[in-house]
């Protein structure tokens, strides 16, 4: 699978269906001042206005289209879902350009903007929809008939998963799965399914097969003994962009938790590695880098201060980078202005508490308000944290969480953020346990992300700053 490649086919669709529906828009705008056009076809193709807008406009369709998220999983696209999609997403684009482009065209009545709007919305749907409409069934016969196929482990070794497989094995039209191996969730003398897949190992070393085969889906199929163990195995990649899929009870049908959009493929609940729709990331990325853009151009002066604050109340540079763990584990260094005692931080870690003896008298100012935070918004416009995410923590307070709260690594999926849902309850944490306990909010916020609830977290936090009521 080249997806660099279909990537770029869908680009050009896109590119050629917006240059082609602009310019029939253009000559049909030119149709409605001038009658005879047809007798005259220089009026249109003299015009370089025609050109230019052939050259824009497509690239105003394209970032509508990144946006929207239309070039994400190109490989799993459903054709009603491309239709829904493109028609809603069109819409907002004919709306964008029809109210900075075209509203103050002359034009015979009032009634020819309405036209002119069902014009615009029907080229431009009519065209995209069908070129994407093609592209994507091609895709999906190549995936019903697996010549396209995304690598999958199963997690289970015995009958469960045996029978799992052989239903996926042999479904037709092929849902995509192409099985590399399995990996065993118990340890047992043998395992039913190794005469049908290779053994590649323990669920502990599902994180590493992830990456070297370059896996996109892991089905869970482990018995009924073995149910116990789920939490520990959604823990061990839920940090990773795979798709995950357990086998559902009765129970899940019951409670409405099996969602599935194909009639032939086997049901399975499925959790996807996407925590936002595509628009909703896009928007919020955009957010990040406006907001924090602006806060650095306004609050220079602030910066200014701070700097002069932290260099005449104690000996030391005015700055503090400390490497903390982020989106997908990896590490990064977060900048803040140093609050405490040059030196606070030799040999082990150590959280602060209220009266540190380590901070700083201004460093207490600034920790109240949450100033020292304010270098963060470097780090936000890097593209390593989020204006709303999680806390960020060391890996040696990491490796302490983990031992009592495994579910801890679900925060990996997304990127930490200088504020979170967390902060705006606890404050800094100061001992392991409040870490814990502030846990729950972090992973409400990671399951259910959302713009409101980040807008809702940016004005109760502005809110703390306001009062001072920061820990």
């Amino acid at each position: 699978m080249n997806k660099k490649l279909h990537r770029a086919t869908y680009i050009l669709a896109d590119y050629f269906a917006a240059a082609v529906s602009w310019m029939l828009f253009f000559i049909y705008r030119k149709y409605l001042v001038n009658p005879d056009l047809f007798s005259r076809p220089e009026l249109v193709f003299n015009d370089p206005n025609l050109y230019l807008g052939i050259l824009i406009i497509p690239l105003f369709w394209l970032i509508l289209f990144v946006i929207a998220g239309s070039y994400r999983k190109i490989y799993r696209k459903s054709r009603i879902k491309e239709i829904t999609q493109s028609f809603s997403t069109v819409f907002i684009g004919v709306v964008i350009i029809f109210f900075t482009l075209l509203l103050d065209d002359l034009v015979p009545s009032y009634r020819s903007y309405f036209e002119s709007f069902l014009v615009l919305f029907g080229l431009q749907f009519l065209i995209t929809a069908t070129l994407r409409l093609i592209i994507t069934t091609r895709t999906v016969k190549k995936i019903h008939r697996k010549i396209i196929g995304f690598n999958t482990i199963i997690v289970g070794s015995n009958l469960n998963a045996v029978a799992l497989f052989e239903q996926l094995d042999k479904q037709f039209p092929s849902s995509g799965n192409k099985f590399v191996g399995f990996v065993n969730a118990k340890i047992f003398d043998t395992y039913l399914l190794a005469g049908h897949l290779n053994h590649l190992g323990h669920y502990k070393d599902l994180p590493r097969l992830v990456e070297e085969l370059k896996v996109e889906e892991v089905v869970i199929a482990i018995e009924r003994s073995e149910t116990q163990l789920v939490e520990k195995i959604l823990t061990q990649i839920e940090d990773t962009d795979v798709i995950i899929k357990i086998i559902p009870g009765m129970q899940d049908y019951l409670l409405g938790s099996v969602k599935t959009t194909s009639i032939f493929s086997e049901p399975l609940i499925q959790i996807s590695p996407y925590m936002m729709p595509p628009w909703q990331e896009s928007i919020k990325r955009l957010i990040d880098l406006l907001a924090s853009g602006l806060a650095v151009l306004v609050l220079s002066p602030v910066y200014l201060f701070l700097w002069v604050g932290v260099k005449l109340t104690s000996k030391g540079p005015a700055f503090y980078l400390q490497e903390r763990i982020g989106l997908h584990g990896k590490p990064f260094m977060i900048p803040k202005f140093r609050s405490m005692k040059v030196g606070a931080e030799k040999g082990t870690p150590q959280l602060s508490s209220t009266n540190d003896s380590r901070i700083t008298s201004f460093g207490k100012f600034m920790r109240k308000v949450r100033l020292d935070e304010l270098p963060q918004f470097f780090t936000v416009i890097k593209g390593d944290m989020s204006l709303v995410g999680y806390r960020p923590e060391r890996q040696f307070f990491i490796d302490q969480i983990v031992k009592r709260a495994p579910h801890y690594r679900l925060l990996f999926k997304v990127k930490p953020g200088i504020t979170s849902w967390g902060q705006v309850k606890f404050g800094y944490a100061s001992n392991v346990d409040e870490m814990v306990q502030r846990l729950k909010y972090d992973i409400l916020y990671v399951e259910n992300m959302s713009l409101a609830l980040d807008f809702k977290i940016m004005f109760y936090t502005a809110l703390i700053i306001v009062q001072g009521r920061g820990k």
